[in-house]
């Protein structure tokens, strides 16, 4: 589910923590963080395997990463469609989504945010430099995890009903008991993704990335046909009043299932990778306590995102039961948030993330040279050719926000009222998409300096205002409307992390060529409001001639976006110089 955090999911460039957290929001698959490792991992010059082998192996090793993580998104996407098409966006979903959540919370605390900082690095370097190539090492870690896991697994399974209370508040005895119930099986996926992430980084240090990437699909399909066989077996309509027994375990023990199919496919990874696992206590000598110590920002990070996560979950859970109570009949809770996060993170996964992961390594060794102007250009040259793309595409999306969700999400126990409002949350989270990719290419510049400390500080003040804002409007809104109000706060939250930021890195690097990004942002925006106002009529003339039907929810947003594009693109080559830039920077990708 989307919270306060930075975290641009599917960047290989970003944090553990930050990947793993997302998956935490969106319930994307946690191989996210090992995705995360993989720069890390293929500094390793030796031991040729796959992805190894001069720029062939480079080759076919991207190819691979990109087919999976493409088929990856493609299998959790439907995953999410048939998820809210069996449970719906009110109570029973919301108990799900709740239940769910917490296992990738637990885990993100505990090892999401060391695979990239700490494991995957210590484990590169114990493979060069140990005279067992990091056997030893592995085999030490390896034996820590699975005792760790395995206590805190059980532990949580233990206090199930506290937790739960956590993140649901006061919200309907009926929906508490569900969630606590779905629980007891879900939080043991604690175990499976722990295993799974720290397999991962073992096989990214190894140059092996085609399972991290793949496996996750497995996940998804089982988690798909568990959600198909509920919908089968239960039908329309079921609430956490008439929930049965046997249902719930259903749900349960297969989203677990599907994580336990996931660590057992890459067991076998790693097995066939070469690793022979021999239990080992001894934990003097690996290195792990000076890793683990240079983490503790990173910690900080985490620990303040998951602070934004229990406030947004807690808000809206409530919120979507003071809704039900009071007969608004939308789902208004955690599961509209999230379903609203998962469509808005599209465009800056596809466009930001792929300009973002080509600068990092650039960017990181200007900073290591101190040659701070080309470390300002990068980042200004990035952050504006994204701007270019992501200016009119938020824009659209804020547009079409309603009919894209109600065309999306509208089947099953997903009424057409429930998916409106999964596109009204949209629609707050869309506008704040510039705000959020600026940010996140801020924090890859405090990386690239080696700096975990600056961003946790932020990471402070980006949740006492999310915090802040998410109280107010569960106070001043209608409770059908909470939901939207805390998309919008923590939209508004990046604004203040990025003036904060912005100032910060301004002062260290000589200044951010802010004249420049403020200029084409401006010209980039009124490039985009006639685009804008087209698009708005285009929907307006959809929806008085056709109504609320297929017509509108399709035929809207493909002329809007269609004629909009055009329009943009005449008004941008007019008023924006970055657009011959980024046409450049397409021709030379696709020559390679």
């Amino acid at each position: 589910m989307a919270t306060e955090t930075t975290n641009g999911s599917d960047d290989p460039s970003a944090s553990g923590g930050e990947a793993a957290a997302e998956a935490a929001r969106s319930g994307a698959d946690p191989a996210a963080a090992a995705e995360a490792a993989a720069p890390a991992a293929a500094q390793e010059p030796e031991r040729p395997t796959e992805g190894s082998g001069g720029s062939g192996g480079m080759m076919r090793s991207s190819a691979i990463m990109a087919s999976g993580t493409m088929v990856s998104r493609v299998t959790g996407f439907v995953k999410s469609l048939v998820i809210a098409a069996a449970l719906g966006t009110q109570l029973l979903g919301d108990a799900y989504q709740t239940a769910q959540t917490i296992p990738f919370i637990i885990n993100d605390l505990l090892i999401g945010g060391l695979i990239a900082s700490v494991l995957v690095p210590l484990l590169v370097k114990r493979r060069m430099r140990d005279a067992d190539g990091g056997v030893q090492t592995e085999s030490r870690l390896f034996t820590a995890a699975v005792i760790v896991l395995l206590a805190v697994t059980a532990l949580a399974i233990a206090a199930a009903e506290p937790i739960i209370g956590l993140y649901l508040g006061d919200s309907s005895p009926e929906q508490v008991q569900v969630s606590v119930y779905l629980a007891r099986f879900l939080l043991a996926q604690i175990f499976f993704v722990g295993l799974s992430g720290l397999i991962s980084g073992m096989l990214n240090s190894r140059n092996r990335f085609g399972a991290p990437v793949w496996a996750p699909v497995l996940n998804n399909l089982v988690i798909i046909a568990v959600g198909g066989l509920f919908l089968w077996a239960a039908g329309a309509g079921r609430t956490v009043d008439t929930v049965t027994q046997g249902e719930l375990v259903l749900l349960g023990a297969g989203t677990s299932s599907g994580m336990a199919v996931q660590a057992v496919v890459l067991v076998v990874a790693l097995w066939r990778a070469g690793f022979r696992w021999r239990p080992r206590l001894d934990l003097r000598g690996s290195g792990l306590g000076e890793a683990l110590r240079s983490a503790g920002w990173m910690f900080v990070y985490t620990l303040m995102t998951q602070l934004g996560l229990l406030i947004t979950a807690n808000v809206v859970n409530r919120a979507g039961a003071a809704s039900v109570r009071g007969g608004y009949d939308v789902g208004a809770g955690l599961t509209a948030y999230n379903f609203a996060y998962t469509l808005f993170q599209l465009p800056y996964a596809v466009i930001a993330v792929s300009l973002i992961t080509v600068l990092l390594p650039r960017m990181s060794a200007d900073a290591e040279a101190r040659r701070w102007q080309d470390v300002r250009d990068g980042f200004s040259r990035t952050l504006r050719i994204s701007a270019l793309v992501l200016v009119p595409l938020g824009l659209a999306l804020a547009i079409y926000s309603v009919p894209l969700a109600t065309l999306i999400f509208a089947r099953g126990n997903t009424s057409a009222g429930d998916a409106a409002n999964i596109g009204a949350v949209l629609c707050a989270m869309a506008l704040g998409l510039v705000p959020f990719t600026i940010f996140q290419l801020m924090l890859r510049v405090f990386y690239a300096m080696s700096d975990t400390r600056t961003p946790a500080l932020i990471s402070m003040a980006n949740v006492t205002v999310h915090g802040v804002l998410a109280y107010i409007a569960f106070l001043v809104l209608p409770p059908n409307l909470v939901v939207v109000g805390v998309a919008a706060g923590f939209m508004l939250s990046f604004v203040s992390g990025l003036t904060i930021a912005g100032f910060i890195l301004s002062r260290r690097l000589g200044g951010l060529d802010g004249r420049h990004i403020g200029g084409t942002l401006l010209r980039l925006h009124a490039a985009a409001l006639p685009s804008a106002a087209v698009g708005i009529g285009v929907l307006w003339f959809a929806t008085t001639r056709f109504g609320d039907g297929l017509a509108t929810n399709i035929g809207a947003p493909v002329v809007g976006c269609l004629a909009g594009a055009l329009l943009f693109l005449l008004c941008a080559r007019l008023l924006v110089p970055e657009l011959s830039d980024a046409a450049a920077l397409v021709r030379a990708r696709l020559r390679r």
